[in-house]
C-alpha cells in the first residue's frame, strides 16, 4: 500500500541521499520493524510540540531561556528508574538556578527518550586485525566488539521505541506528580552548595533562599509550582525510526514527528540536498540544526529558506558548537548575517562537541574550563551584537561519573578510569552540571 496525502510527500524523500545510516543486512526484517513502528501510538502529541514552539519563540525574544540536557547516547541497559530520575533531577536543579539568574522561565528539554543513535566518523572499527561495523547506538547494534553484537539489527528500532515510551512515562510522572516541586529542588541545591568545593556559589543559593521565603510570605501559590513542563529531544538521525513515527495531526492534517517534541539535524547530516533536511522541512515540530565553526553563511541562509520558509518564531533553533578557542571569531558572522536576513531563530550554545580531545591516558574527554569558556564566549558574542543568547545544550548525566576533567571537584586525567561509563562522548557529572548552572546563572544575571 502506497502512502497518500501528506505522508506521500514524506515517502518521496526516501530516495534522497541519507548520510550516517546503517547497512541493514536483511531488508525483510527492516520492513517488518518499520511496519511495526508505524502501528504503534505516538510517543508525543502534536499539541505538545506546538506548546514547545511557543516556548522556543519566547527564548528567541529573550523572554525565556532553554536548557537542553541529557546523555550523549542513551543505552537500553541504563534506561532504569534511578538513572532517569537522577537525570531529571539534575535538569530540574539546573533550571531552578538558571531561572533565578535569568529572571525568565527556563524551558526544560531532556536529551532523552530517543537519543539511541549516534553518527560515526567511520562506518567500521578496527581493533588489532579485526574490522567490524562501528557502534551506531543501541538503536542499531551493541557496543560489544563481536560480529554478533555489531551486526545492525532492525528489531532494535522497536526496542528503542519501547525504551523511549517507558522513559517518557516516568518523566511525565516525575514532572507532574510532585517530584518537581520547586521547594524540593531548592533543598537539593542547598545540599550542593554545602559541599566546601562549591562554597563560592553559596551567596547565589542564599539569594534564591530569600526569594523563596519572600514568595512564601506573600502567599505565592506553591501548589502551582509542584509540576513543570518537560519536553523530550533527540537527534533525528535514523530515518527508518523517524519516518514511521511521523503522523498526520487529526486537528490540522499536518505532519508531526511524534518520536519527540524537539528533533535536530547534526553537523554531519545537514546537507541541503540530503534526506535529513528534507525530512525536517516536512514536519511541524520545532527543529534544531547543529552548526560548527565550518558552517558557511550562505548554506545556513539556504537552510533557513528550506526548513523555515515562513519565518515562524520558535520553528528553527541553531545549536552552535564552535569550540572554546574559536567561538568568538566563528560565531559573530553567522549571527550577524542571519539576524540581518530577518530570520527569527533561537540561538543555543552546545559547549561540549567542539571541545573534545584525547587525554594523555587515552580517554576521550573534555575540560570543564573549556565548556565554561565556550558558554562565556557565546554570551559575549550575543551581547556585542545586541542579539539574544537563547539557551544551552549540554551532555550530562545525573550520576557521579568521571568523564570530564576539572570542575570544583578537580577531576584529573588519572581519575578518568574510576567511573568512565559513556559508550560515546564524555558527559558532565551531576556536580559539574550544577556548577555549570551556577556559572551560567552568574552570566545571565550580568546580562
Amino acid at each position: 500500500m502506497h502512502p497518500t496525502g501528506p505522508l506521500a510527500s514524506l515517502a518521496a524523500g526516501a530516495d534522497l541521499p541519507a548520510a550516517q545510516q546503517p547497512v541493514w543486512p536483511d531488508a525483510a526484517r527492516l520492513q517488518a520493524a518499520v511496519t511495526e513502528l508505524a502501528s504503534y501510538p505516538p510517543l508525543v502529541f502534536a499539541g505538545e510540540c506546538d506548546v514547545l514552539k511557543t516556548r522556543m519563540a519566547a527564548a528567541a525574544r529573550g523572554e525565556a531561556f532553554v536548557l537542553q540536557g541529557g546523555d550523549c547516547a542513551e543505552t537500553f541497559a541504563a534506561a532504569t528508574a534511578d538513572n532517569i530520575r537522577d537525570r531529571v533531577k539534575t535538569i530540574l536543579q539546573m533550571a531552578a538556578v538558571l531561572t533565578y539568574g535569568a529572571s525568565v522561565p527556563v524551558v526544560k528539554v531532556g536529551r532523552m527518550a530517543g537519543q539511541y543513535a549516534k553518527p560515526r566518523s567511520s562506518g567500521n572499527e578496527t581493533r588489532e586485525d579485526v574490522t567490524l561495523p562501528a557502534y551506531r547506538g543501541d538503536m542499531v547494534n551493541d557496543f560489544d566488539f563481536t560480529p554478533e553484537a555489531r551486526t545492525p539489527d532492525p528489531q532494535r528500532l522497536v526496542r528503542a521505541y519501547h525504551a523511549s515510551s517507558a522513559t517518557l512515562n516516568l518523566v511525565r510522572a516525575f514532572t507532574q506528580g510532585g517530584f518537581a516541586d520547586l521547594r524540593h529542588v531548592h533543598d537539593w541545591n542547598r545540599g550542593f552548595v554545602a559541599n566546601a568545593a562549591n562554597s563560592r556559589y553559596e551567596r547565589l543559593a542564599k539569594d534564591i533562599d530569600k526569594a523563596m521565603k519572600f514568595m512564601d510570605a506573600c502567599g505565592a501559590d506553591f501548589d502551582a509550582m509542584k509540576t513543570t513542563e518537560f519536553f523530550s529531544a533527540h537527534e533525528a538521525l535514523l530515518l527508518d525510526y523517524e519516518r514511521p513515527l511521523t503522523r498526520v495531526d487529526s486537528r490540522t492534517g499536518e505532519l508531526y514527528d511524534t518520536s519527540g517534541h524537539f528533533i535536530w539535524v547534526g553537523e554531519r547530516t545537514r546537507d541541503l540536498d540530503g534526506a535529513h533536511v528534507d525530512f525536517v522541512s516536512k514536519v511541524l515540530n520545532p527543529i534544531g540544526v547543529k552548526l560548527s565553526a565550518k558552517a558557511e553563511v550562505d548554506d545556513v541562509l539556504r537552510l533557513i529558506d528550506k526548513v523555515d520558509p515562513d519565518r515562524e518564531p520558535g520553528r528553527l533553533t541553531f545549536i552552535t558548537r564552535m569550540g572554546a578557542r574559536t567561538v568568538r571569531e566563528a560565531l559573530p558572522p553567522l549571527v550577524d548575517k542571519i539576524t540581518a536576513s530577518g530570520a527569527q531563530v533561537t540561538w543555543i550554545c552546545d559547549p561540549m562537541h567542539g571541545n573534545t580531545f584525547e587525554s594523555a591516558s587515552g580517554y576521550k574527554t573534555r575540560d570543564f574550563e573549556d565548556v565554561v569558556e565556550e558558554v562565556r564566549g557565546f554570551f559575549e558574542v550575543h551581547q556585542g551584537l545586541g542579539t539574544v543568547p537563547g539557551g544551552i545544550h549540554v551532555e550530562l548525566t545525573g550520576n557521579d561519573v568521571t568523564e570530564v576533567l576539572g570542575g570544583a571537584e578537580k577531576i584529573l586525567d588519572g581519575d578518568l578510569n574510576k567511573r568512565y561509563e559513556t559508550v560515546c562522548d564524555p558527559r558532565l557529572n551531576h556536580q559539574q552540571s550544577l556548577e555549570l548552572a551556577f556559572l551560567v546563572a552568574e552570566m545571565l544575571s550580568k546580562d
